[in-house]
């Protein structure tokens, strides 16, 4: 009488630990460009802000012969540039960036979005800012 034996079928302890290695190696490629794509997807919060708070100075300079030096939540044309208030938010839509003006008079204005909630981490474009012309400053974080 012969003895059949039962082909035993499944994975090997090798096979599952290769499968294993292959699977961390392409999380630790992928994961790293992920998170940059995140970052670089949430900067557009911050140069959303800083277009709107542009156009809003513009809007507020055809109304008074300055820009305005902050942000508050309303808005004030004052005798001087230093005391005047132009409406808006101090925070972007979704709270990635703390917005802020600097350098006002009758002629110019920097608006500074400033990363923070994790856009604190995005390497080179931590503080993205606009001026009167439209220039974004640093150039790379432009998302062109």
């Amino acid at each position: 009488m012969a003895v059949h034996y039962k082909k035993a079928t499944g994975f090997t302890i090798i096979e599952l630990m290769i499968t294993v290695a292959i699977v961390a190696i392409i999380a630790a490629i992928a994961l790293p460009s992920y998170q940059n794509y995140i970052m670089k997807s949430r900067r557009t919060d911050g140069l959303t802000a800083l277009a709107d708070l542009r156009l809003a100075q513009e809007k507020f300079r055809s109304n008074c012969p300055h820009y305005a030096a902050s942000v508050g939540a309303s808005q004030v044309c004052a005798a001087n540039s230093a005391n005047s208030v132009l409406e808006g938010d101090t925070e972007s839509t979704e709270a990635f960036y703390t917005i802020s003006m600097s350098s006002p008079s009758n002629t110019e204005f920097i608006i500074t979005a400033t990363g923070q909630n994790g856009q604190e981490n995005d390497t080179g474009c931590e503080s993205i800012s606009i001026d009167e012309t439209g220039e974004i400053s640093p150039a790379d974080c432009d998302n062109k």
